[in-house]
Formats: C-alpha cells, sequence, structure tokens
C-alpha cells in the first residue's frame, strides 16, 4: 500500500481494455484504447466513456458523434496492443490496421476483435476533470467469437494500470 489511499484503492476496480474507433463523417478515422468504459442505461441501452480531452480521437467523436467498442479476449491481447500508443507519437497506426466498417455507425470494427458496439453520441459531460464523459446509446453490435465477461482481456491481463 502506498501514502495514496485513495490511488490504492481505484487500482482495486477492475477495468476492460478496448479499441475505441472513430471517424469524423469525413473520412478521418482513429482507433485508440480505454478502459473507462461502463454500460449506463438498460432502456435506451447506453454507455458511459470517459475519454482524455487531449486524445486525437476526442475530436473526432465531438465531430462525427459516434464511436464503436472493440471488446476482445484476453487470448487476442495482441491485436490491440498497436493501438496503445498516441496518434501523435504513431501518425500511422491507423494505416496499418486491418479493420471493416461497422454497418451502422460506419466507425472501424477492428480485425481479431471479440465483439463489438455501435454507438452514437448522446452527450459529452465536461466534468471539470481531464476527461469528458460520453454518454452513447448502443444502436447495433456483433459478436464474431461467442465468450463470457471473464474472457474479456483486462489491463490486470496486461499487467497495466490506468487508474489512481
Amino acid at each position: 500500500m502506498s501514502d495514496d489511499l485513495i490511488k490504492d484503492a481505484l487500482h482495486m476496480i477492475p477495468y476492460g481494455f478496448y479499441a475505441i474507433s472513430t471517424t469524423d463523417g469525413a473520412g478521418e478515422v482513429n482507433i485508440m484504447v480505454a478502459n473507462w468504459l461502463v454500460q449506463a442505461s438498460f432502456t435506451p441501452r447506453m454507455v458511459a466513456l470517459g475519454l482524455a480531452r487531449k486524445a486525437y480521437s476526442h475530436g473526432l467523436v465531438k465531430t462525427g458523434r459516434k464511436f464503436v467498442v472493440n471488446i476482445f479476449n484476453k487470448a487476442d491481447a495482441e491485436a490491440i496492443k498497436g493501438f496503445t500508443r498516441s496518434r501523435a507519437k504513431n501518425p500511422d497506426k491507423v494505416a496499418n490496421a486491418t479493420y471493416t466498417l461497422s454497418p451502422t455507425v460506419g466507425c472501424p470494427v477492428v480485425e481479431g476483435a471479440a465483439a463489438y458496439l455501435e454507438c452514437e453520441v448522446r452527450a459529452m459531460v465536461d466534468a471539470g476533470g481531464d476527461h469528458d464523459v460520453v454518454i452513447a446509446e448502443v444502436v447495433n453490435a456483433g459478436v464474431m467469437k461467442p465468450g463470457k465477461a471473464e474472457e474479456t482481456l483486462t489491463l490486470h491481463d496486461l499487467g497495466w494500470n490506468y487508474a489512481g
């Protein structure tokens, strides 16, 4: 334990590890990793995503008002690692990505993903921190590799942390 009990407690929360793909609707796309995602409503089905304001995808989500959550199994961890570096540090990461466009919102579905959620933004909330909370309705989904939550890739599986 450290001297920062808030940080210690936040590190105890299990975090999934997802590829968030976006487009501005004018042909610009990006794929980034994220882990602050949770279901936020049953009717309509909605998710809440913590999205860093400085992320390249933030502007695309704000403009295009849509994104796809690519969900990976633990066994497919290598398929997501190419998206861990920022667009500023790896400007060609999308050029080297293999994906198809989702049928409803037209954002990338990354090869190797077990499932995806197509999302349309309903609100972007500036809560005063370094991330905005994006509230989005899930309008379509696809499952390529049926499985259970315990098979889904998490930060813990990679030995990484993005909390505290």
